[in-house]
């Protein structure tokens, strides 16, 4: 059986926050994809999320567009994210990046990205391309070679697993979503880890808020302390027959990736527990699914148990996040969090139901430490 493992980060963000300083131990999504065994590209890869740059416009499996603020106020460009996914799955690209155009070259090269140094090929600026030189293999060339190659069991993987957070846990339904509707994916079964999944003001449609019976399993962790307006997260609604099993977790949105400030937005403080603890369970779900990841932070049940009696410890805290905004304005309703449920709007502990496991979904106490996770351990 071969398994493939997508990462989809959220907006602004990218697979250099490993060493972005507002995460105390590297941003999630970025330290689950760099700790990853196996070969990127034939067993994973990661996915910079809308509006971070289009610093792998070198690399997709897709013809890039750009996309600058309209990526981060409105998701921009993770269509484009999706189909790229598509294609790394099935092995084959529509499309390869043989130039690149000056704006392109530029913000490669500002943001350190090691492409070639450019030729001219034309005298005119209006109409100025830049050319790495002849070359006789194209990046997107390579990268099916080494799908070809070192994907075991056959081009197409036999699961896929799907991380995200943020708009890039909205990316992993959009793309869980696009493989059912595939002929050659819509039977290989999907896992989905999604960590606070926000689509964003205007974007829940039913490809962002459903999924079908192709997703097996759907674990998700929900920041219980947001307040920022726009930043109302998404439960899925999902076929009877997949298994879901959804938390609340004390902290902001960054909280629970890494981001340890009291306000869940700046670059210092000491509020660890969140991150630990949705960095551990997403480690041991996608090991549970198959996905071969190198370096763990293997909590025992104690410890596990101790970072919950820390939360507890420090309520006042978490609780003051909630005063706090991403966007300069607050939103609640009856007094918690605004969460959606497919496409209905509810307060966060609404979030009960007989399907989840555990029914008490986004209801449940964080006193209880880790006997909580016994379904999904």
């Amino acid at each position: 059986m071969s398994v493939f493992t997508v990462f989809f980060c959220g907006t602004g963000s990218t697979e250099y926050d490993i060493l972005h300083p507002n995460y105390y131990d590297g941003e999630l999504i970025s330290t689950l994809a760099n700790n990853m065994g196996g070969r990127e590209f034939a067993d994973w890869i990661i996915i910079d999320g809308p509006g971070s740059g289009n610093l792998q416009a070198d690399e997709l499996f897709t013809q890039p567009k750009y996309y600058n603020w309209t990526g981060t106020l409105f998701g921009k460009g993770w269509h484009q994210n999706v189909q790229h996914a598509v294609n790394i799955i099935k092995g084959k690209t529509d499309w390869q990046r043989t130039k690149l155009t000056e704006d392109e070259h530029k913000r490669l090269k500002a943001a350190g990205v090691p492409v070639p140094d450019a030729k001219t090929e034309a005298s005119s600026w209006l109409w100025r391309h830049y050319d790495y030189g002849d070359r006789k293999v194209t990046p997107q060339e390579l990268q099916e070679k080494i799908i070809k190659i070192f994907r075991k069991g056959g081009l197409i993987p036999s699961k896929v697993n799907l991380v995200g957070w943020s708009r890039g846990g909205v990316s992993c339904h959009m793309l869980a979503n696009a493989m059912a509707g595939d002929p050659a994916l819509r039977n290989i079964p999907v896992n989905i880890f999604a960590v606070d999944p926000v689509p964003g003001l205007a974007n829940f449609q039913l490809e962002k808020v459903h999924l079908g019976k192709n997703v097996k399993e759907y674990v998700a962790f929900y920041a219980r302390d947001e307040r920022s307006k726009g930043f109302s997260c998404v439960i899925p609604r999902t076929d009877a027959s997949t298994r879901v099993s959804i938390y609340p977790m004390a902290g902001r949105h960054a909280t629970l990736v890494g981001n340890a400030s009291l306000s869940g937005a700046d670059n210092n403080g000491s509020l660890t527990e969140a991150g630990q603890l949705v960095r551990h369970f997403a480690e041991v779900c996608l090991t549970r699914w198959g996905s071969s990841i190198t370096k763990k932070l293997d909590l025992t049940p104690a410890k596990v148990s101790l970072l919950h009696q820390s939360i507890v410890a420090h309520e006042d805290k978490f609780k003051a996040m909630t005063k706090h905004s991403y966007t300069k304005i607050t939103e609640h309703k009856n007094n918690e969090r605004l969460v959606s449920f497919g496409e209905t709007g509810v307060n966060f502990s609404a979030l009960e139901n007989p399907k989840f496991s555990p029914p008490v979904g986004l209801a449940a106490s964080l006193v209880k430490g880790n006997e909580a996770y016994k379904d999904i351990s």
